[in-house]
């Protein structure tokens, strides 16, 4: 198959992972595989790995844009070029994309749900789902049926993998050179790899970590990613005087790498469709700590690889931290746990084989 990938941009973040992992994975498998998107800090990843790459101007959150327009004109030529069999989409914006190069070019196309929709007036009466919708998760795929009546038969759940050999544990040495480059102390370092937004729930965890740094003084507290909760999050910081503590930084450190310096993960999302920051650090063995919310309920067994806490709840979180940080070989118990379900239940080969399946499945329709 000649198999196009359409995302906004290859910045890191779930999606662009997401997006690689398939690439590689179907490009291993003996097809050819570009991907059109406004670039991005791990376009070289894609390069590098053999994925052509179409440069389209496409960065926009707005799903009535001329540069959807542009972008399609261009793809156009593209798809006759390069033969495209099949297109996936990833995002609303390149799923309108995705549903104007269908009608003009007849190419199928397959879209993946990462999360939730709010229900708006251009998403339910323009859907622009594609032949076939990929739901991460079994929350996802009840989403699409009651909020969107997305027909049953057009869904079908594939789980993100994971590539346990990405996320093998580094030596000693290289987990102090990162923590150097970071900046960080000799404490246990708290963490979580999320974008900035309030559905993560970001303000919880710092209220949380005020108290944890009441019995454990030297803790630290991680955050990795961008978006627009930041200078709120930066105003809390300092009016709670934990300017000391906390470390924010951009998303510009491979997800292997900054999940190495982490004692705990943490995500206190409010809602959340899987949360493939979290199958990450179970991957690394971490322990980890989640909100009984969504896809993350699916990953953690509550007391056997992970603890869960209710969502909005800062004191539950901060319990939930101090439990780990004070019992470090429970920590270690329910991160070896935490590794084995991951490997066992969301192999990278699985997804990609997966995904497969359905573009034949569309392509014999």
């Amino acid at each position: 198959m000649n198999i196009l990938y359409i995302t906004n941009h290859l910045n890191i973040g779930g999606i662009t992972s997401y997006v690689l992992s398939l690439a590689t994975g179907l490009k291993k498998r003996g097809h050819n595989v570009y991907v059109a998107s406004s670039g991005g800090r791990l376009l070289q990843r894609f390069i590098a790995e053999g994925i052509g790459y179409i440069p389209i101007p496409i960065k926009t959150k707005k799903e009535v844009s001329p540069k959807i327009l542009a972008s399609m004109f261009k793809l156009l030529a593209a798809l006759r070029q390069q033969h495209i069999d099949i297109m996936h989409v990833n995002s609303r914006t390149t799923q309108v994309l995705g549903c104007l190069l269908n009608r003009k070019s007849g190419i199928p196309y397959v879209s993946t749900c990462h999360g939730f929709f709010k229900r708006r007036f251009l998403r339910l009466f323009f859907p622009c789902w594609g032949q076939k919708v990929i739901a991460i998760s079994e929350s996802v795929r009840e989403h699409l049926l009651s909020d969107f009546a997305v027909p049953q038969g057009d869904i079908r759940i594939v789980h993100n993998g994971v590539d346990m050999e990405r996320f093998a544990r580094r030596t000693p040495q290289a987990i102090r050179d990162t923590k150097e480059k970071i900046g960080l102390g000799g404490g246990p370092v708290v963490g979580i790899v999320a974008r900035l937004s309030d559905v993560k729930g970001h303000v919880y965890l710092i209220q949380a970590m005020k108290d944890v740094l009441k019995k454990v003084p030297h803790a630290q507290l991680l955050m990795v990613g961008e978006g627009k909760e930041k200078e709120r999050l930066i105003k809390l910081i300092h009016r709670l005087n934990m300017q000391q503590n906390v470390f924010l930084i951009n998303s510009t450190i491979d997800a292997a790498e900054v999940l190495s310096v982490m004692d705990i993960f943490v995500l206190p999302s409010l809602q959340e469709g899987l949360g493939l920051s979290l199958m990450e650090a179970m991957a690394v063995g971490l322990g980890v700590i989640g909100s009984d919310v969504g896809g993350i309920r699916s990953l953690i067994q509550d007391g056997e690889s992970g603890l869960l806490v209710k969502p909005q709840d800062a004191a539950g979180l901060s319990a939930a931290i101090l439990e780990l940080l004070q019992n470090p070989d429970k920590a270690k118990a329910l991160g070896e746990q935490a590794r084995f379900f991951i490997r066992q239940n969301f192999p990278l080969d699985k997804m990609v084989l997966d995904t497969e399946r359905l573009y034949l499945e569309c392509l014999l329709r």
